[in-house]
């Protein structure tokens, strides 16, 4: 049984696909003086200066960009934005929306652990121009004098757009199927593409998101440091924020990165306030807290947090739970959800108020594709010991869709699969994108699945996911990427149960900075596992052969299966996507040509 429904009023033609952009002048001339988009600059006080703009500011801004983009550019041709996370990146989107520019959401070159994908999602999108600031500038010369890709016919300063331009914008009419931006994909399995999401997928996606959550709270607040060129993080701090007026705080992932607890302290002095995030990040976030730490939080306001952007952990929802449960975080405020670019961002989310649902399942059953549920008890671990023995994996449940469908498909049949049985994720709605940017075939490959038989649901066109899932008593569950599924002697094994046994293995692990893969052998794939060594233990003190024994013993012990080759790396030297997730193809890649700054040769070279 799939989940989901088209609701009326999200489905094409339906007034909830109206282009956002033309709320941004409802807004400043009902609430002219609101709070719209506040940014926290770290860079200069570690204390955080705040930076407000309010709705008729942010309206005068957006508008005297658009006339300076038009000027620049025709409709139609890109803008890529190389500048850093700030008012100025934001007032450019909204600019280009109103402007019929198409923008292209990136980040400055300077930005490091990126640079390949940035040379290729821009070589793609072949800008006319490029935004950037004069701070910017000389890495943005640099980027392209160094690499062989187009070259803008004119370098736009955000900073530098004078206000009074707004004066001379006249509105233009912005059809739903417009094209608003693309949004290139992280690029964890191959190289970044560049989704088209047109003014009605983001209209429509926001509104699904702030359904999902249900907010019954007045004046919510968004509080995020996800990065703008990210779709989780333009969702949060430019769709949603513009579907009622609602007020965003904001800062650069950097600064989240350097100090995790300024994300909390934001949101502590919110009485109701959204967030969103990556896994890793409520995990990190929680490394990082001390009693007295929480005890100078306030999270009781924290209305909900989503959770989504590669798999959820049951152990991180209990280690945060239990972490700032003394500052008054509910249980009940975890939100795992589900998304991907392909449908603008939001697919599904557990926001019910209530501890998120976790299934214990039979690891070799659901290798063969089929839910098993065993009597464990669900305490938190990834994977656990089940009855009589039996080898368990724990999966989070991601909830429903709001104004969308959700079915598992068999990628050999096409035929929709029943409850409790693991196949492909479809997707059909209003926001799923219309294609990939210049890429006709890939498009169709991914936007164009056609539902064997499908009874009472549309036929088509559903969006294939690429990644694999179940759903169980209504809601969704995620388990894995096709693509990374590891096959060796005939048996599935998902990559994310692996590596969490790595990192469980030994303390000089570093956790979540593990990719396990697979690579051909003679005649069945072998496994190989990376990790990254973990700084809390000295280096004097490491053994490797102790660390390489620990993981060997207890992969072969959990799943029953040979390790071909571990790898001890230095911290950062796993690849990761634009998102925080661990890139295993690119890993692989790397691993594959010796590209992989291993520990052995660091303590080799000490010697």
């Amino acid at each position: 049984m799939a989940l989901g429904s088209l609701l009326p009023e999200l489905q094409p033609g339906g007034t909830s696909r109206t282009p956002l952009i033309e709320r941004v002048a409802r807004w400043a001339a009902e609430k002219p003086e609101a709070p719209a988009f506040t940014f926290v600059d770290y860079s200069m006080d570690p204390s955080g200066t705040k930076i407000t703009l309010d709705w008729a500011e942010t309206d005068r801004r957006a508008r005297a960009m658009a006339v300076r983009l038009r000027e620049a550019a025709q409709p139609g041709e890109r803008a890529a934005l190389l500048l850093p996370q700030a008012h100025e990146y934001m007032m450019t989107m909204l600019g280009a929306m109103y402007s019929h520019i198409v923008a292209v959401p990136l980040f400055s070159p300077d930005q490091p652990g990126h640079g390949e994908r940035l040379v290729g999602a821009y070589s793609d999108a072949e800008p006319a121009i490029v935004v950037t600031t004069r701070n910017s500038l000389p890495h943005v010369e640099k980027f392209l004098a160094d690499n062989d890709v187009p070259q803008p016919k004119e370098i736009i300063f955000a900073e530098e757009i004078d206000p009074a331009l707004a004066a001379s914008w006249q509105d233009e009419p912005i059809d739903p199927d417009d094209l608003a931006y693309l949004q290139y994909t992280s690029g964890s399995t191959r190289r970044p593409a560049g989704v088209e999401i047109t003014h009605g997928n983001l209209a429509v996606n926001a509104r699904q998101l702030w359904a999902g959550w249900a907010p019954d709270r007045p004046n919510p607040e968004l509080v995020t440091w996800l990065p703008l060129f990210h779709d989780m993080g333009l969702m949060s701090a430019m769709g949603l924020p513009l579907v009622y007026g609602d007020h965003v705080i904001y800062t650069a992932p950097l600064s989240f990165l350097m100090r995790p607890l300024r994300w909390l302290q934001l949101i502590s002095e919110c009485p109701n306030v959204y967030t969103a995030a990556p896994n890793f990040a409520y995990e990190y976030v929680a490394e990082h807290a001390t009693p007295e730490k929480v005890a100078e939080l306030d999270l009781s306001g924290l209305v909900t947090c989503l959770n989504g952007a590669e798999p959820v952990r049951p152990s991180t929802l209990k280690m945060f739970t239990e972490t700032f449960a003394p500052a008054g975080f509910r249980a009940g405020a975890h939100a795992p959800a589900f998304g991907l670019a392909e449908a603008t961002v939001f697919v599904t989310a557990a926001a019910e108020d209530t501890p998120p649902r976790v299934l214990i399942a039979d690891r070799e059953a659901l290798s063969q594709g089929e839910l098993r549920l065993v009597d464990a008890p669900a305490d938190g671990a990834d994977a656990a010991e089940g009855e009589a023995g039996a080898r368990v994996t724990s999966l989070v449940a991601c909830g429903r869709p709001v104004g969308q469908y959700v079915a598992i498909v068999d990628t050999e049949t096409s035929a929709e699969l029943p409850d409790g049985q693991v196949g492909e994720i479809w997707v059909h709605g209003p926001n799923t994108a219309p294609g990939y940017w210049r890429n006709s075939e890939r498009s169709q490959d991914t936007f164009g699945g056609v539902l064997a038989e499908p009874g009472d649901l549309p036929a088509g066109p559903w969006m294939k996911t690429g990644d694999c899932g179940l759903i169980h008593e209504g809601e969704l569950y995620v388990t894995g990427r096709i693509k990374d599924l590891i096959i060796v002697d005939g048996r599935n094994h998902y990559p994310q149960d692996l590596e969490v046994t790595t990192q469980e293995a030994h303390p000089a692990i570093r956790p979540d900075f593990v990719a396990a893969f697979a690579v051909q052998g003679e005649e069945t794939e072998r496994l190989v596992v990376v990790a990254e060594r973990n700084r809390r233990v000295p280096l004097a003190r490491l053994d490797l052969d102790e660390v390489e024994s620990a993981v060997r013993a207890a992969v072969n012990v959990e799943h029953e299966m040979s390790l071909h080759e571990f790898l001890l790396v230095e911290p950062g030297a796993i690849s990761r996507t634009s998102s925080g997730k661990v890139a295993r193809a690119a890993t692989r890649q790397r691993y594959e040509v010796a590209d992989l700054a291993t520990t052995e040769a660091r303590l080799a070279g000490r010697k």
